[in-house]
């Protein structure tokens, strides 16, 4: 019957092991995000860029637990993340096209306004015109 050796590490216990892959991954996860905001510096984030980052951000997080308690959070970590961000992506867009949307009605109902008060003083003054006719 085959019995497979027994390597030194297998006494060690499997917590330090995840524990050691969550360290360099969370470093890593990290780092990289730390690159992905500098390349933003020159211009505030959109509210599309805020959700796919923070989905992203959130997904990564929720898909490290889970790949944690199945024995792979590296792969939960990306799969959680690509998933957020795509979520994040989703519900930023959505959030942006209403803020875009918003702008383009208080310019409207601005010119609106204007032109009511400019109306009203052309009103004033025919007005004035008559009754000192």
């Amino acid at each position: 019957m085959f019995r497979p050796s027994k390597s030194k590490f297998s006494n060690r216990p499997k917590t330090r092991v995840a524990l050691a892959a969550n360290l360099i991954f969370g470093a890593a996860f990290i780092l990289a995000g730390c690159f992905i905001l500098s390349g933003c510096s020159g211009e505030p984030l959109s509210t599309r860029e805020k959700g796919t980052l923070g989905g992203g951000v959130l997904g990564a997080g929720a898909g490290a637990l889970v790949g944690a308690a199945v024995g792979h959070p590296a792969a939960g970590a990306a799969i959680g993340g690509a998933l957020g961000a795509g979520t994040g992506y989703v519900v930023g867009n959505s959030l942006q096209n209403q803020e875009v949307t918003s702008q383009q009605q208080q310019g409207q109902i601005q010119y609106q306004q204007r032109a009511i008060q400019s109306q009203r003083r052309q009103i004033q003054a025919l007005q004035s015109e008559q009754s000192t006719e």
